[in-house]
């Protein structure tokens, strides 16, 4: 399948990359050897390709993308590699092309793509969703502490 760029076909990719990272911060409790690793999930998944465009169409097919990474807009992608990841829009934040010798309307290119993720907002915790047991141990030990400061 070749990989198409919001409805642009990628001709002749070489080679395509996926790099994923998992956020993880470190905690180190006080008193204690070594650490606590929490997990906070990933980051945005980052695609690195290249290719190659011939033929009378390739400085059009520059333009055109060109023109897609200056638009700063997220774009839909699709290709084999990405398929199992999920990744169905991505922002173009690096593009390089270059011209080669040799043939006539032969263009390289270099995409670097970021996984777009839609900014959202986190769910708050509806009062229904507090378990009644916790609610009430939380308001007990509120009781005995004022009891306590207050006699």
């Amino acid at each position: 399948m070749k990989p198409i760029l919001g409805k642009l076909a990628l001709p002749q990719v070489q080679e395509i990359g996926t790099y994923d990272r998992r956020m993880l911060a470190e905690h180190k409790p006080p008193g204690m050897q070594g650490s606590v690793l929490q997990n906070l999930g990933r980051r945005p998944t980052s695609l690195l390709l290249w290719g190659v465009a011939t033929g009378p169409t390739a400085l059009a097919f520059t333009k055109k993308l060109d023109a897609m990474f200056h638009a700063r807009t997220p774009v839909a992608f699709t290709s084999d590699i990405t398929a199992d990841a999920r990744i169905q829009k991505v922002l173009i934040e690096d593009v390089n092309f270059s011209q080669l010798a040799g043939k006539p309307a032969r263009f390289a290119y270099i995409l670097r793509l970021k996984e777009f993720i839609k900014p959202g907002q986190a769910p708050s915790p509806s009062p229904s969703s507090v378990d009644s047991n916790a609610q009430k141990d939380a308001q007990q030990s509120m009781n005995n502490f004022l009891a306590r400061v207050n006699p």
